[in-house]
């Protein structure tokens, strides 16, 4: 696919594609993978607008990419955003049986979940519940960045809390 300014390669993830400007050769690499994990970067988060990510010819998204599939994720779907100022996602959604996430790690907006609205910025979180209509907007001066994690609502519970084990064994570098 070809515009006045770059040209694109696509890599289709999930039932999305992901264009990404290859004039800066930008795309998820594969940093190391074994039998019990997987490890990709996406570059630096100032650079996200270089990602595009595509529903259809009509719906096209600025600035975000999934990585759960690429770190062969089982359990939720991962992906990182960016607004610059003004700019916001375009529609409403809700989820069949997904709730989110949403991490903010630089700038400033405004979240809207069933028609409240509430200021967001660096630091703060927001779980959404899968049918709870949700959309977002920059509205500072910097570029708002985000992390969204997308798993199953309620597959976690009381007893996950204390699944993780602390082992004996030392550690090697």
């Amino acid at each position: 696919m070809q515009n006045s300014l770059f040209t694109f390669a696509s890599t289709k993830v999930s039932n999305f594609i992901i264009f990404t400007k290859n004039r800066d050769m930008k795309s998820i690499e594969k940093i190391s993978e074994g039998a019990g994990y997987s490890a990709v970067s996406i570059g630096l988060l100032s650079n996200l607008s270089d990602y595009t990510l595509v529903f259809s010819p009509e719906v096209q998204i600025p600035g975000k990419v999934f990585v759960g599939t690429e770190v062969k994720a089982t359990g939720a779907e991962v992906s990182f955003q960016v607004f610059e100022p003004g700019s916001g996602t375009p529609f409403l959604h809700t989820h069949k049986t997904h709730e989110e996430l949403y991490i903010f790690v630089k700038g400033s907006g405004e979240f809207q979940v069933d028609g409240q609205i509430f200021p967001i910025a660096e630091g703060s979180v927001v779980r959404v519940a899968p049918k709870s209509k949700r959309t977002l907007r920059n509205t500072g001066n910097e570029p708002l960045t985000m992390i969204c994690v997308q798993y199953k609502a309620e597959s976690f519970g009381a007893d996950d809390a204390h699944d993780g084990e602390i082992l004996s064994e030392a550690i090697v570098w």
